[in-house]
């Protein structure tokens, strides 16, 4: 009775002895019987009533029980082990362990039972006298853990709810068309949603419900769309998968009546078909699984399960996938149905046959397949059948379980703990016959099963139960829904405390779960990635989850297909599997190995949202256009004409003024431009460097990505398209036959990424974003990709692609840059592999390769991609690979020659192979007759010329054959045969009724070309006018006459004249023509003595104007020097003279209106009486004060400028007119800070004065001084209002100042030192100031108190400053730190640490993201305020920087110097985009004018120089150094001079004509030492890279290099004879090398410090050297010995030089001091003092005279003979570098830091001459003399090389340049501007300050002389009026309707106004 009672009553209400009770009786039994598997069913009774024993001692806190528990889990254990189940032992004993009951202490105990259990003892003795415990022992926490039942599962994963993954709604406006259902589901699901749930929406989708809910009319359609949707789908004659997708979206959303009538077409839909239709199969499944619970009754679930049933027998021979797709539909309704508690289901009809079917699956070789059907066969045990209780009796036993629709609702309601109550429940009412027996495989026996053929399919089927209910069918239930409202931290738990969570089929069905969860996108990434984890942890921890062989290889199958998916976001599984791979012994790590062999099939399951049909079903009820099918066709057709074409990734910097070495990949920073927020990606390049290639590639990189309803890409060829400005998107989708309302549908509901190729071609100047209204409402939704030729944009290009009105643009970063750099050649290298590979030609790629190492002219051109192709087509051609290449020199044009050649030739021979008609055939050979390339070459520049004349050089020619047939396009396009051949054959594309050349760059190509064809000319040599003698100075500077017969006759025989491009288009602007022309020049003299002819041609006749214009632009930008030349009267308006060299040029009556002269050498020029109306000249007149500028600042208009002078003096300028506005006297001392007020009204300033002072601007009062501090007064600012200033002083004090009345409202006390800057928050309420206390101190200015004392500086803190939004203050000291603090708190945020000496200034960015600090250290550092990290360093500048500061757009950074110069930084690269030159002392101040076009700096030097930053600098063409010259030689015979610097390349020029003969490449590191051989056939040359290199003079090739030193070669000199060559270097060593053989001849040690200079004497045998170690070594050339050491210099000696006669030294020491030394015995003979350094010393020819050059500005000539001094010259401002002697000793050239060279008479000590306007610094000088003309060559510190003339003229000397390699810098010294016509007066002014003289002609003054003249004529017009005959007026022959057509096209408006006077007198006398 005790037995009964217990078992009839439910455990989870027995107390733990009961349990224990029925535990024991279990076990009793087991222990009798005689079957096995009855034994097994018992013990797991034993089992199931142990563990709601230990429940029930747990929450009784019953620890007694709890160590009988442990005992009957041991003899349970034992009883296992007897029947052969060991690891089920294991598991019992471990169970009894954490009950802290042990085996061994039990076995002690029990010592002679061995392991069986005596069913006796169990039943006669009680079960507490089994084991002598304590009653009451206290368990470690440990043990407390372990004992608890649970897995505690991987940790950070699932740690809490999270919404449940949704697709992404926006609310769309009323009553317009939704974009697609889902669309429309979310927004009737929010109709329905609850008040609670309205909680939790975002904002958006709330305010749509809101109003929504407002208008019944909305809810009314968006319904009505959902039925007609459901309509669509039975009027749906296919059904496909998409259709079916669509129409579940909107399953949980319909009313009754739609789900119903939907429900019906599905079922019909099956029904009927014929073969099962897999897509409304599945279909079926979710809308069953999705319904509401009250759309489904019980009647439906039966019949669709009857019929699904039916078809589950029937099928046949279906696939797998069609089994599985159907079993999971039957497993959803019966889901369904046992939530709706549906009953009486019929046994005979449809339960018992699917059970059997069911069943009949478990023999399916798909695993997959076989766990649904059990799952299937879980879910029918679910529903009860219509059988009853009797017959149910006698099928089955035990207890009936409690429903699923019970725990679902558990879940459903949050009750997770009655949930798993339920389960465990579940699991107890199974009974002893509802056990199932569990096939376990471990480890080691997996292996052995699949070597036996029992593998995986085996093990998991027998583990499957097809034949009672089991717990993990409810618990996956719960699970599901779980999962389904994102409730992943409950999922967690129910799978980690489940009581079925060891059973191998619920761990199956969780990894199910888990691996759709990581493969579904809706998932955010940390979900996914968790569940992956999940699955790991499962597979690791054998402990909590097992050792299931099944389960492990299941599990790892699971992440395999993760890891294998295509979808590439599965990354992260693939570390996890190599993780796994390594886990655990070699037992489970061979499990691992066998799996990977052994792989499952594939999880039928799609992890993706399925993807929606186009047309959907939603588009056809809104009317919608198909656009999805045109879209495929044309991926399909551009990825089709993309076809296997050779490409590089190309590599791109941030802009034109970036670093070529700051290069990043060009696809990756479009790709980072297309995920953001920025509208426009600019792409610049020169022309060919692969703009269009990359933005075919773009395309079809973004085609490929494409997915049905994204982002288009849409490729636009901006010259293909009528008037781009308007519409462009629409005209090309037309063009690609789009129809006008799939346009309409795309503009409305689309997005596209614009890639528009060619701005500059299509000749645009609009900014098509703009223009085309892009992302404005109702118009085109696009990002755009826009690419343009780097040479086509001006200074301003910026505002043709920023999007938004220049005027109201918020935000700069809208547009993003970019600008292709060359290849590199790693990418050089690639392109020609694949060229190889994909054209086949005649030459394999090392032929290609070593053609490209041996002609060096090639490598630099191959760098541009198309000029790439080009070479690689042509090459073969060209040049044989079996010759010496070395002196080979291919040019671009030249490559474009032989291009056109080979196609054409190739279009000849391809026409004849071809089958032609025999008109055709006909024209053929007449074209063949008469030259077939050369018609070709012909046909191109025709049609070339003709595109530029009537197209504007518009590429694309549209002609159509009847509307153009007689126009000139028929003249290149027409059927005629001859045209239809040369077209054919030309590089032509044809694209429709579109032509164009195949590459811009041919049509400009072939204009050139008909510019100048060399073989149209005769070959013979043309008369040379005076202009045109090879490149000397003297070519261009003879008179120019005005041309003889001769010559006229000769061009106009010769030249194409007046119809040539260049005499009827202005090319300036047109830089690829240039280019093209440019290397003609240097290939043809006769073409460059042509342009020479146009200029001469101008002189009078302005129809050659264009034409010289051009001419002059061509032969400025290749290098030719007007220096000199007759240039009288010639016409050249509009041409570009930039940066070139006119020194003493007659330009007098010349047309220069609108000529570009900025940075052109105009010196001693004239200029009189030329026109020069719009000149630019890149500058403005600099402001000259009275004494050294403190600071200037603009005006917050910006319409004036104070300018602040030591002497306390302001000036206020106006910048309209830049005239001194007011005045403002009243400081007696340096003006320390000027600051305006908020409105621009006043003017703060304080001063050395102890006073502060406020002034009206307008009229230059003084309103208010500020007297009370008692020192100087350093800083000045306005409160944000304006009503207030704040003072900082010396007297460690701060004073607070009212506006209105200048009385001072509070002093603020508190810093103990100077206050060096004082500064007012945002705000207002909070004044910040710093000093040399080290302290910063933040005032609460409501308050009146020290609020907050900010410490962490640990020297003076010279700046504080406020950011933007006033919640930052950073901070600047001298100790070498920034620190950035928040302004409430006082913390601080981050130190930034990088400068090496103090820091002078921090400044805020105009966004507060980042601030920029100088330093000594001569560097800018740009630092982001959000992470302290440094952006950029900024390097440049050669002394301390004192200050910087951001342009208003902050996007440059303006840095100011001691160095005498600004420096312009980008932002965003760090690269320097100007350096302004000009001053000539430290730089005091600069600052940005308020719009940022302008710049104004202040200086030392009493100036105030004006920038125009807004127009950039022009580009020009350098023929000199990248950096500072250094060192310039003078050959030994004087023609040619070598000159090295601060780059890796040596020069040679020619000392008369200024050719470069050659550029000695080869070194790594700057060369500082260059010398000619003794014979001058010889340069060597010593650089910073540790070697010496010997070059031939003639050929310009390195003969040997000379390795052995370790440290930088500082000098090297030759020997009188030549045969030996020293060197000196800072290993502290000389080396005296073998010339001949390249031989160390020895190594000359003693010096301890670098060696700095070495010399040999004039007869070879000594050498003299100087180091920093203070002393001077001579060493005996022969022995290598040193024979003297002359110590006495107190610091470094810089220089050692012998006297003539070889008896003297001199040395140059840093000590201020010169020594000469005797040379035979070391006596230091004399010291020659200075004030200062000493940089350099020379003897005088005949060795009686020193010259020193001091850095105390003077030069000092001694007497070498008894060391007195002769004389100093005095003229220098700043420091002199050199003193050189000329060749006859009677001059002394001196060069110095003040950008000057003097020349000295020694006899007189008079200064003769004076050379300015150097770019920089003079750096050496070298004297030559030829034919008896003395040269002067300088290098200078802006690397520069220029040889000037010189003449004597009385007591001066006259300087003219002969030559320049480069220049920068406008010069117009003694530039002669009388009555110049048209010249401004800004410009008036800035010529004059720069050195002009003379007066040009007043426009007032000739207006006047106009007037008069006119009124002279009107009177005679009118006198003649009266005799007017027949329209005519007698006096001047010139009809009246001649004067009425010259009175309106009058240009002068005096002219026009008094011409229609005359006609209006002549028409009324009439």
């Amino acid at each position: 009775m005790v037995f009964g009672g217990i078992v009839a009553s439910p455990r989870s209400t027995l107390s733990p002895l009961q349990a224990l009770e029925l535990a024991r009786i279990y076990l009793e039994n087991a222990c009798k019987a005689t079957d096995s598997d009855i034994a097994l069913v018992l013990c797991h009774d034993t089992e199931v009533s142990l563990s709601q024993a230990k429940r029930s001692a747990k929450h009784a806190d019953d620890q007694p029980a709890r160590n009988q528990i442990g005992v009957v889990y041991i003899q349970l254990g034992k009883q296992l082990y007897s029947r052969g189940h060991h690891n089920e032992a294991k598991t019992s004993y471990k169970k009894a362990e954490k009950l802290g009951v042990l085996v061994q202490e039990y076995d002690q105990k029990h010592s002679g039972h061995g392991n069986t259990v005596d069913p006796n003892q169990l039943a006669s003795k009680p079960i507490v006298d089994t084991l002598e415990v304590d009653p009451s022992p206290v368990p470690s926490k440990k043990q407390q853990k372990q004992r608890k039942d649970i897995a505690t599962g991987p940790a950070r994963v699932f740690q809490k709810n999270v919404r449940p993954p949704a697709i992404g709604f926006k609310p769309p406006e009323p009553d317009t068309r939704l974009n697609d259902t889902p669309q429309l589901a979310s927004c009737l699901a929010l109709l329905r949603a609850s008040p609670e749930a309205e909680e939790i929406l975002d904002s958006a989708a709330r305010d749509w419900l809101q109003t929504t809910k407002k208008e019944q009319d909305e809810q009314d359609r968006l319904k009505t769309l959902a039925t007609d949707v459901v309509r669509a789908f039975k009027r749906d004659e296919f059904k496909n998968a998409n259709a079916v997708t669509e129409v579940v979206y909107l399953a949980p959303i319909l009313e009754s009546d739609d789900f119903r009538y939907l429900l019906k077409e599905f079922y019909s839909g099956i029904d009927q078909s014929g073969l099962l239709d897999i897509h409304q199969l599945e279909g079926l499944a979710q809308l069953i699984q999705g319904a509401d619970p009250g759309y489904l009754d019980s009647d439906d679930l039966v019949k669709i399960l009857g019929l699904l049933s039916t078809r589950l027998r029937d099928t046949h021979q279906q696939s797998t996938t069609h089994l599985y797709q159907l079993t999971m539909a039957v497993s959803r309704v019966l889901d369904a149905m046992a939530d709706t508690e549906v009953k009486g289901l019929d046994r005979e009809i449809i339960h018992e046959p699917l059970s059997s079917y069911l069943d009949g699956l478990k023999s399916s070789t798909d695993s997959y397949l076989v766990y649904q059907a059990a799952y299937a066969y879980q879910a029918l045990m679910c529903v009860p059948d219509n059988e009853t209780l009797w017959q149910a009796t006698l099928r089955r036993t035990g207890k009936v379980v409690k429903g699923v629709s019970g725990l679902v609702s558990a879940v459903k309601g949050l009750d997770l703990n009655g949930f798993i109550d339920g389960l465990k429940d579940i699991q107890q009412g199974l009974g002893a016959s509802e056990v199932v027996q569990f096939v376990k495989t471990a480890y080691e026996g997996a292996a052995s099963l699949a070597e036996s053929g029992q593998g995986f399919f085996e093990c998991m089927k027998e583990g499957l139960s097809f034949d009672r209910k089991c717990a993990w069918y409810s618990a996956l239930r719960g699970a599901d829904t779980l999962i389904q409202e994102g409730q992943l931290a409950d999922f967690r738990r129910l799978v980690c405390e489940a009581p079925c969570r060891r059973d191998p089929a619920f761990q199956w069905g969780v990894c199910q779960r888990l691996g759709a969860i990581a493969v579904d996108p809706m998932w955010d990434m940390e979900t996914r990635q968790g569940a992956a984890e999940f699955l790991g942890e499962m597979y690791r921890n054998d402990d909590e989850w097992g050792d299931q062989a099944n389960v492990k290889q299941w599990i790892l199958n699971t992440l395999i297909q993760l890891s294998s998916r295509s979808e590439g976001d599965m990354k992260f599984t693939e570390p996890l599997l190599e993780e796994l791979q390594k886990d655990g012994d070699a037992k489970k790590q061979g499990l691992y190995r066998l799996s990977r062999e052994h792989a499952l099939c594939a999880n039928p399951s799609k992890g993706a949202s399925p993807v929606l049909g186009s047309p959907s079903l939603l588009d056809r009820v809104q009317e919608r256009p198909d656009v999805e099918g045109n879209l495929r066709q044309l991926r399909r057709q551009r990825l089709k004409e993309r076809g296997n074409a050779v490409y590089i990734p190309p590599q791109a910097k941030a802009n034109l003024q970036a670093r070529d070495d700051a290069r990043f990949p060009l696809m990756e920073k479009v790709e980072e431009f297309l995920s953001g927020d920025q509208k426009v990606f600019l792409l610049l390049g020169d022309s060919g460097a692969g703009k269009s290639t990359f933005n075919r590639e773009l395309e079809c990189h973004l085609w490929q990505k494409y997915k049905k309803g994204g982002t288009i890409p849409l490729h636009i060829n901006l010259p293909a398209i009528e008037k781009p400005e308007h519409d462009m998107i629409a005209k090309q989708l037309r063009r690609v036959e789009f129809t006008e309302p799939q346009i309409r549908e795309l503009k409305l509901h689309r997005k596209f990424i614009l890639i528009c190729d060619g701005y500059d071609e299509s000749q645009q100047s609009h900014n098509l974003y703009t223009s085309n209204r892009l992302n404005e409402a109702g118009e085109w939704s696009a990002k755009m990709v826009i690419s343009c030729r780097s040479e086509y944009l001006g200074t301003d290009y910026r505002d043709q692609f920023q999007p938004g009105d220049r005027n109201h643009r918020s935000n700069i970063s809208s547009l993003q840059e970019a600008v292709i750099t060359l290849f590199s050649i790693d990418q050089v290298q690639e392109y020609i592999d694949q060229y190889v590979s994909v054209h086949r030609p005649l030459w394999e790629a090392k032929e290609y390769r070593a053609a490209l190492d041996m002609i060096p002219s090639l490598k630099e051109l191959v760098q541009n991609p198309f000029l790439m192709s080009l070479s690689l087509e042509v090459l073969p051609r060209m040049v044989d690979p079996g010759h010496d290449l070395s002196a080979t020199q291919i040019t671009r044009v030249a490559l474009y020659d032989q291009f056109i050649e080979h196609w054409l030739e190739r279009g000849k021979k391809r026409l004849g192979e071809k089958n032609l008609s025999s008109q055709a055939r006909s024209a053929y050979e007449s074209l063949i007759d008469e030259g077939f390339t050369q018609n070709g070459i012909d046909y191109l520049k025709r049609l070339s010329v003709a595109i530029y004349k009537e197209q504007d050089g518009q590429p694309i020619v549209r002609y159509s054959r009847y509307k153009d047939e007689n126009t000139w396009k028929g003249e290149f396009f027409s059927r005629e045969e001859e045209k239809q051949l040369l077209r054919e054959a030309c590089p032509l594309i044809r694209n429709g009724n579109q032509h164009r050349f195949i590459h811009r760059s041919l049509l400009e190509y072939g204009v050139a070309l008909a510019a100048y064809d060399p073989h149209d000319w005769k070959e013979k040599s043309a008369p040379k006018s005076a202009l045109s003698r090879r490149g000397s100075a003297s070519s261009v500077s003879s008179s120019v006459g005005h041309g003889s017969s001769e010559e006229e006759s000769f061009i106009n025989e010769q030249g194409p004249g007046l119809r040539s491009p260049l005499a009827w288009r202005y090319f300036v602007n047109d830089p690829s023509v240039l280019h093209f022309l440019e290397e003609r020049v240097l290939q043809e003299p006769f073409f460059k003595q042509q342009l020479f002819d146009y200029i001469e041609k101008s002189k009078c006749n302005k129809g050659w104007r264009i034409a010289a214009a051009n001419a002059i632009t061509i032969l400025v930008r290749v290098g030719v020097q007007f220096n000199g030349a007759d240039l009288r009267g010639i016409q050249i308006p509009k041409a570009d003279l930039s940066y070139g060299l006119f020194d003493s040029a007659q330009l007098e009556g010349a047309d220069l209106r609108h000529v570009n002269l900025r940075g052109t050498w105009l010196h001693q020029a004239n200029l009189n009486e030329s026109r020069m109306t719009g000149v630019q000249f890149g500058e403005l007149p600099f402001l000259k004060q009275k004494g050294p500028v403190m600071l200037s600042v603009y005006s917050p208009d910006g319409k004036s400028i104070a300018i602040g002078l030591k002497s306390g003096k302001i000036s206020v300028y106006s910048t309209s007119t830049w005239e001194v506005h007011c005045p403002l006297d009243g400081h007696s001392s340096d003006i320390m800070t000027l600051v305006y007020s908020p409105d621009g009204s006043q003017i703060a300033s304080c001063s050395k004065d102890n006073s502060g002072r406020l002034w009206d601007v307008k009229t230059g009062e003084c309103r208010h001084v500020l007297n009370g501090h008692g020192d100087w007064v350093r800083t000045i600012a306005y409160s944000p209002h304006g009503d207030q200033v704040a003072s900082a002083s010396d007297d460690n004090t701060i004073r607070v100042w009212d506006v209105s009345s200048g009385n001072c409202q509070r002093i603020l006390i508190g810093h103990t030192h100077v206050v060096v800057c004082v500064a007012y928050s945002m705000n207002g309420n909070q004044i910040a100031s710093c000093g040399y206390d080290r302290m910063i101190r933040l005032w609460n200015f409501e308050v009146g108190g020290n609020s907050l004392i900010l410490g962490g500086h640990n020297d003076c803190v010279r700046k504080v400053v406020y950011s933007p939004q006033g919640d930052t203050v950073a901070s600047a000291s001298d100790d070498e730190t920034v620190r950035l603090w928040n302004s409430t708190t006082g913390e601080c945020s981050y130190v930034l640490s990088g400068h090496k000496y103090r820091v002078r200034d921090v400044v805020f960015s105009p966004k507060g993201d980042q601030v920029a600090s100088t330093s000594d250290d001569m560097s800018v550092q740009l630092w982001s305020v959000e992470t302290g990290m440094c952006l950029h360093s900024l390097l440049g500048h050669t002394g301390t920087i004192k200050s910087a500061m951001y342009s208003p757009q902050g996007d440059v950074v303006a840095s100011r110097s001691e160095d005498q110069t600004v420096r312009l930084w980008d932002v965003e690269t760090g690269s320097c985009l100007q350096t302004l030159i000009g001053h000539s002392e430290s730089v005091t101040g600069v600052v940005f004018s308020p719009k940022g076009d302008q710049l104004a700096s202040s200086s030392e030097d009493m100036t105030v120089r004006l920038w125009d930053v807004a127009s950039g600098v022009t580009h020009h063409v350098s023929r000199g150094h990248s950096g500072g010259v250094v060192s310039v030689k003078c050959s030994p015979n004087d023609n040619h001079i070598t000159s090295c610097g601060a780059d890796t390349a040596v020069q040679i020029w020619d000392v008369e004509t200024g050719e470069r003969l050659h550029t000695l490449r080869g070194h790594t590191k700057n060369v500082f030492s260059a010398v000619y051989s003794p014979q001058g056939d010889q340069i060597a040359t010593g650089s910073f890279d540790s070697t010496v290199r010997l070059w031939s003079v003639e050929t310009g090739t390195c003969i040997r290099t000379l390795d052995g030193h370790t440290g930088d070669v500082n000098l090297i000199s030759y020997s009188p004879q030549g045969d030996l060559l020293a060197s000196a270097s800072d290993d502290c060593t000389v080396r005296l090398w073998d010339v001949g053989s390249g031989e160390c001849r020895s190594i000359l040690i003693g010096h301890t410090r670098l060696v700095i200079s070495v010399v040999f004497s004039h007869d070879g045998r000594q050498m003299a050297s100087c180091s920093w170690d203070c002393t001077a070594r001579l060493w005996d050339v022969e022995t290598g010995t040193c024979a003297q050491t002359l110590s006495g210099h107190r610091s470094v000696i810089r220089q050692v030089v012998y006297s003539p006669r070889d008896n003297q030294v001199a040395t140059v020491s840093g000590d201020y001091t010169v020594r000469v030394w005797d040379v035979s015995t070391g006596d230091c003979r004399f010291v020659l003092e200075h004030e200062s350094f000493v940089d350099f010393a020379m003897y005088s020819p005949n060795g009686d005279l020193i010259a020193s050059a001091c850095s105390d500005t003077a030069v000092r000539l001694w007497d070498a003979g008894t060391g007195e001094c002769r004389n100093i010259f005095i003229g220098h401002s700043k420091w002199v570098i050199r003193a050189m002697f000329s060749p006859q000793g009677d001059l002394v050239a001196s060069a110095g830091g003040d950008n000057t060279v003097r020349l000295w008479d020694v006899a007189s000590g008079r200064c003769r001459a004076v050379i300015r306007d150097f770019g920089g610094s003079v750096n050496d000088v070298a004297w030559a003399r030829i034919s008896d003309v003395n040269y002067l060559v300088t290098g200078d510190q802006e690397g520069s090389v220029r040889a000037w003339e010189l003449t004597e003229e009385g007591d001066l000397y006259r300087v003219k340049l002969r030559w320049g390699s480069m220049n920068t810098v406008l010069a117009v010294v003694n530039t002669s501007i009388q009555g110049v016509q048209g010249l401004s007066p800004v410009n008036e002014k800035l010529l004059k300050q720069r050195g002009a003289v003379g007066e040009p002609a007043n426009i007032l003054r000739e207006a006047s002389k106009k007037v008069t003249a006119l009124a002279s004529v009107v009177s005679k017009l009118k006198a003649a009026s009266s005799g007017t005959v027949e329209g005519h007026i007698p006096a001047t022959g010139v009809s009246v309707e001649q004067l009425e057509y010259r009175a309106e096209r009058a240009k002068d408006p005096l002219l026009r106004e008094l011409l229609a006077v005359v006609v209006r007198d002549i028409h009324g006398s009439k």
